[in-house]
């Protein structure tokens, strides 16, 4: 499952900021998120948009640890069955509702059917 291969990549790669696939009630300030926005499959390929948020304890924290994430997962074409790691787009994504900052990378990623 592609989700499980991205969260043990990037929980390698971002050490020791903590990365989940959903939030746990007691999350610090820094941490990263993701989620499967959509997805299809072809003749042995899958292509899913995968959607990152990068929490951060100020806007330049999460800005920051924004940047590591567009550099772990570029990198995570290079290995685990994933041919390409595409940014579809990114920005500041901060919540108005929780007043928490964050930044949002979307990436669509090509990777070999399981």
């Amino acid at each position: 499952m592609i989700e499980s291969i991205i969260l043990k990549w990037l929980k390698k790669e971002l050490a020791p900021t903590p990365v989940y696939i959903e939030e746990p009630e007691e999350a610090g300030k820094d941490f990263v998120l993701f989620e499967k926005t959509s997805g299809k499959e072809d003749e042995g390929l899958n292509t899913a948009t995968f959607a990152f948020q990068s929490y951060g304890g100020s806007l330049f924290k999460a800005a920051s640890l924004n940047e590591r994430v567009k550099k772990s997962i570029k990198k995570l074409a290079e290995t685990n069955g994933v041919i390409k790691a595409e940014l579809n787009s990114d920005y500041n994504f901060t919540d108005l509702t929780t007043k928490r900052y964050r930044y949002q990378a979307v990436f669509d990623i090509t990777y070999y059917k399981d």
